[in-house]
């Protein structure tokens, strides 16, 4: 597929799920960055949501399209769990079996699941059978337990394709694919996003395997020029923490992508201004929302201020709007207008 293909893939820019920085507040502000990319929550286990833990079916209207991501291992569960997606009005339930925590290893789910195909066919058959919304799944090019362990590529890549193939038999037609293997000891999650290396070119492989699937590459994407190439043959492309850290730089990948808009970062803060007025009214602190703020104006003399700013005053129990705008005249060439476009 040629990145400029005119008839986009849904999938063609994704926001990735990201524990403990995806939630709800940050994800307005990267649909406000960027109108056309697909969002994902964070993984919300099927033990947590199926016992009374609403809050990850908690979504603004604006987030659409925006996905659930689910951690679990039981056919069952995750059926109810993508049945209580679809009725919250998510548009679509997203199996995570890429994690590679301890945390998460614990409940036999995330990435250890990779090793266990037939299970997460079940799943998946069980899920599509439960809802009408798309079904998709996360995964990795593989597991290891350490990381010095040293296979064969082929031996690597041909698990990986039999694994996608018996996935996609179960009705699994959306692959997005962390282009590392995931090591189960002796790294933390941090060090599992940049060991092992990374292989694209085992996407790529895939991806001409199954070319009928749906496939997104995911993986060290922090450039306009990768991501292009990368859509030059994958149906789309998978940002996580550069598109976090430089909110800039993924409106202007979107722009790219889609002939839209490239907002500035006063833009984007004009804009997310009355979403944090809407949500103060109904009780949320601040900090919840000023928190994905941080890196707005990065590369801007005066951001470091504008950091400190927030950083000192964003608890005050007065904390509101005119906190962000007095922040925001610390890097400004003018004050920000509130009702600025």
């Amino acid at each position: 597929m040629s990145a400029e293909h005119p008839h986009h893939s849904p999938y063609r820019l994704c926001v990735a799920p990201m524990m403990a920085y995806t939630d709800r507040h940050c994800r307005v502000l990267h649909r406000l960055v960027a109108p056309s990319a697909r969002l994902y929550t964070e993984m919300a286990s099927t033990d947590a949501l199926l016992h009374g833990a609403t809050r990850a079916l908690q979504f603004s209207p604006v987030e659409h399209p925006v996905a659930l991501q689910l951690g679990g291992n039981d056919p069952r569960d995750l059926a109810e769990a993508a049945r209580r997606a679809e009725a919250a009005g998510f548009d679509e339930v997203n199996l995570n079996v890429g994690c590679p925590s301890e945390r998460v290893q614990k409940g036999a789910i995330g990435a250890c699941l990779m090793r266990e195909p037939q299970r997460v066919a079940a799943a998946i058959a069980a899920m599509r059978d439960a809802v009408f919304i798309p079904v998709t799944v996360k995964c990795r090019l593989g597991v290891q337990d350490r990381a010095n362990e040293v296979h064969q590529d082929a031996d690597d890549y041909g698990l990986l394709r039999d694994f996608v193939g018996q996935v996609a038999n179960a009705g699994a037609q959306v692959f997005i694919v962390h282009a590392r293997k995931a090591v189960l000891s002796g790294l933390t999650p941090a060090q599992n996003r940049s060991v092992p290396p990374l292989r694209p070119d085992l996407v790529e492989r895939l991806k001409q395997a199954h070319n009928q699937l749906t496939m997104v590459v995911n993986g060290g994407i922090g450039d306009t020029q990768t991501a292009r190439d990368h859509l030059r043959w994958a149906d789309g492309v998978m940002i996580g923490r550069s598109a976090y850290h430089n909110p800039q730089w993924l409106s202007a990948l979107n722009a790219t992508l889609f002939s839209h808009h490239a907002f500035s970062a006063d833009e984007a803060l004009a804009a997310y201004l009355p979403y944090v007025e809407q949500e103060l009214r109904k009780g949320t602190p601040l900090h919840a929302m000023a928190r994905h703020l941080q890196t707005l104006f990065n590369g801007r003399s005066g951001a470091r201020r504008f950091r400190r700013y927030l950083a000192e005053h964003d608890r005050s129990h007065n904390a509101g709007v005119e906190t962000l705008l007095k922040a925001a005249e610390l890097v400004a060439d003018r004050p920000l207008e509130r009702n600025a476009a």
